[in-house]
């Protein structure tokens, strides 16, 4: 086997599509199969399942594909350090994020870090907590942003905002009455219908730890639906479907342009992390590092008192 093979691999198993690993790499489609055909002789194994829509790593490409990682990004940081011809190139990032920090969080950083280095490239894979965890974990992203800590064996967190939980409901009159209370006691969601966002959110695992340090179990709640899209929601909450808890972030708007309203819950103290996470077992790139840089120095001057300070392993 050998590198051009490798990476070929690599493109296919991250793309899902070897007509994009052929784009990406200014190949032709047959000359990319040609390089997994070898490669899946040599081995005798099958790398991928193949199917009409998708190609999919087999269980041996998985277990490849974490060894090919690390061969092709090592490459990489050779052709970095030493300047040679194709690592002058436009270098990539691939971020995976949780809804919160992706929609909310990430933008003025990668603004910041465009700004700086705009000769680097940046893929933005938005999915769930656990996800992107896995993702990290696989190597098939280089840094992570998660709103939750699933696994700490391989992953190293490191907290840089404080994002805060609310219930929120409808502004209608009984939910008005309730907020004038100013009441700590919230058994009433026990009487509501709930709508969550979907299991493997980190905002579903910190709703449920929360609520249940406010004395609400999560199973004792009328739960009608789990839902990924954090905006059809916080439209069903409006529309008076249930109530729901969801980021502090995620909701100002609509809470401040009245239509919905937001309770704290109690005994939350500050919040949640949002944390950046990457793998411990790998080396960071150096366009990873310089990422990693940016997003310390921009929450760092909004003056973050909770904020960690990232370690440079």
């Amino acid at each position: 086997m050998n590198l051009k093979q490798l990476e070929a691999f690599v493109k296919v198993a991250e793309g899902g599509s070897f007509s994009k690993a052929a784009k990406e790499l200014f190949l032709t489609q047959p000359t990319i199969s040609a390089h997994i055909s070898s490669l899946e002789k040599e081995l005798n194994s099958r790398l991928f399942v193949r199917n009409t829509k998708e190609v999919s790593l087999s269980e041996d490409g998985t277990q490849l594909y974490k060894y090919a990682k690390q061969m092709i990004d090592l490459q990489k940081k050779i052709e970095e350090n030493f300047g040679t011809e194709k690592g002058e190139k436009k270098h990539g990032i691939t971020i995976a994020a949780s809804t919160i920090p992706a929609q909310y969080l990430l933008p003025k950083a990668l603004m910041q870090f465009n700004a700086r280095y705009p000769d680097e490239q940046i893929k933005i894979v938005e999915t769930d907590s656990s996800k992107v965890v896995q993702q990290i974990i696989d190597h098939m992203a280089d840094v992570g942003f998660t709103g939750t800590v699933l696994e700490k064996k391989h992953c190293k967190y490191i907290p840089f905002y404080k994002d805060e939980l609310v219930i929120i409901t409808p502004n209608m009159e009984k939910y008005q009455i309730l907020k004038e209370t100013n009441s700590e006691d919230i058994s009433w969601m026990l009487d509501e219908h709930v709508i969550l966002r979907e299991e493997g959110s980190g905002t579903r695992k910190e709703a449920e730890n929360q609520l249940r340090t406010a004395g609400v179990k999560i199973g004792d709640l009328d739960i009608i639906a789990s839902i990924e899209n954090q905006e059809t929601i916080k439209k069903s909450v409006r529309q008076g479907m249930g109530i729901s808890v969801l980021s502090k972030l995620a909701t100002k708007d609509e809470v401040t342009a009245g239509f919905l309203l937001a309770f704290p819950i109690p005994k939350s103290d500050d919040g949640r992390d949002i944390n950046l996470v990457y793998n411990k077992n790998y080396q960071l790139s150096r366009s990873a590092e310089r990422f990693v840089k940016v997003v310390k120095e921009v929450y760092a001057i909004e003056g973050h008192d909770e904020h960690k300070e990232l370690d440079e392993e």
